[in-house]
């Protein structure tokens, strides 16, 4: 059945009210999109290369709700191009292979297509691979978008046929901007409906949005359409249902978690109790496994505190047995007051230096006989051979160590990997090792 007239216009209408704000809002030019300066500049590299029509394949990433679809739409505005957009999460390698058939009979015809491959990272190889020779041709241009690091995750082939640009969360500050623009908006947006709303509670949803425009505009329209149950205001009282369960962005298995434990590891070493305390808590807060970040702060105990301050590692087995006992939420305590510890006490990577050379020594001379005097000899035939003969049993020498004794193979001399640092418990480790060491030189020459 067709419609036509007067009752066509009508149903574009009505279906145009049927999607999200945020797909209605969607910026019909660069100016229009919110946030993105440092890549969109007047001026800038990119946004001369697309307002003249001269684009390139590219790889956009960025954290959800930042404009990459937006932008990838605009692109082939800008262009002159027709867009197709394909997720990897739904789609496989025959309707990749049909959509790339069709922009080759469209190239043909004499128009681009712009091709917009929505969390491209999904994708395996094969996949990939299969834009190479399109992107090559020019028979698309190739637009990826990505939360993920690219240099992971993406092949290399892929990556040197395009651009990567970083796109970055939006502020607060700007993503008010779009929700302002929605209110007034009486065409697409929520203008003409009489709503109220408080700067402060417009900065409310902006912030709860957590750098995601899309986000923003979806709690916007929930709290529109509660508000005009409620005399058309948007109160604290709706934002408070609105409001109530918003969580963080945090991906447990992909860049933002492994930004988080970063800052949380070198908030420690740092020394820095209070940032420490910060990255714990957004984890937890983002869902993050307590049971995984007991395993890295007692990793940091060995690594970056070590013999400064022994008592660090057992705080943190006993951290992680609490946390083991009690579980979430109550263990959680016990997680956070190890952070403070650990971020508080003296730091020495000297172990964690000592262990990485030794290890470089083993590689490097490969496997070494072990000295007579240092082998066992526990039958006849073994002492018969030298094994354990002229051993020093330290125990009978004078002062309880056989300073003229050394303990390496022959090919390598006498090394020193551990460099006690002089703070806290390493302080007198260091000066023990300081003599003991100076002793032993002047007992070998």
């Amino acid at each position: 059945m067709t419609v036509s007239g007067r009752s066509a216009d009508l149903l574009s209408v009505e279906n145009s009210a049927l999607r999200p704000l945020a797909e209605r809002m969607r910026p019909a030019a660069l100016d229009g999109m919110v946030g993105q300066r440092r890549l969109l500049a007047p001026g800038s590299a990119l946004r001369r290369a697309v307002e003249s029509g001269r684009a390139h394949s590219m790889i956009l990433w960025g954290p959800p709700g930042c404009g990459k679809t937006t932008f990838a739409l605009l692109l082939a505005q800008y262009t002159d191009a027709e867009f197709r957009a394909i997720s990897a999460v739904l789609s496989g390698l025959p309707e990749v292979r049909q959509v790339l058939a069709e922009a080759a009979q469209r190239f043909a015809e004499g128009r681009r297509t712009v091709l917009f491959v929505d969390e491209v990272h999904r994708f395996n190889k094969t996949q990939q691979d299969a834009f190479l020779p399109h992107i090559e041709r020019g028979t698309i241009l190739f637009v990826g978008a990505t939360t993920e690091n690219p240099s992971f995750e993406l092949n290399s082939a892929l990556l040197s046929r395009c651009r990567v640009h970083v796109m970055d969360a939006v502020s607060a500050e700007d993503i008010a901007i779009a929700l302002q623009r929605a209110l007034d908006d009486e065409d697409n947006g929520l203008g003409g409906q009489g709503l109220k709303v408080s700067d402060e509670a417009l900065m409310q949803i902006a912030g709860a949005a957590d750098g995601d425009v899309r986000r923003g505009l979806t709690l916007l329209e929930i709290a529109a359409e509660l508000a005009l149950g409620e005399q058309g205001e948007i109160t604290q009282a709706t934002l408070a249902q609105v409001l109530a369960d918003r969580t963080r962005r945090f991906d447990k298995g992909g860049e933002q978690f492994y930004d988080q434990i970063s800052a949380l590891h070198k908030s420690v070493r740092s020394s820095n109790p209070d940032a420490a305390l910060y990255w714990f808590a957004r984890m937890i807060d983002g869902g993050c496994d307590p049971a995984y970040l007991a395993r890295r702060l007692t990793r940091m105990a060995t690594e970056d505190i070590g013999l400064a301050d022994p008592r660090a590692q057992q705080m943190a087995i006993d951290a992680w047995d609490t946390y083991d006992r009690l579980g979430s939420p109550e263990g959680d305590l016990a997680l956070a007051q190890l952070v403070i510890y650990l971020a508080s006490t003296a730091k020495s990577n000297a172990v964690y230096a000592a262990f990485n050379t030794a290890k470089k020594d083993v590689r490097q001379y490969g496997t070494q006989d072990v000295p007579l005097h240092l082998r066992n000899a526990p039958t006849k035939l073994m002492k018969e051979l030298g094994y354990a003969r002229g051993y020093q049993y330290d125990h009978d020498a004078e002062g309880g160590i056989a300073l003229d004794q050394t303990g390496f193979p022959d090919a390598m001399g006498e090394r020193v990997y551990y460099q006690p640092v002089e703070r806290g418990m390493e302080i007198k480790l260091r000066e023990k090792l300081d003599r003991l060491r100076a002793a032993r030189n002047a007992a070998r020459k």
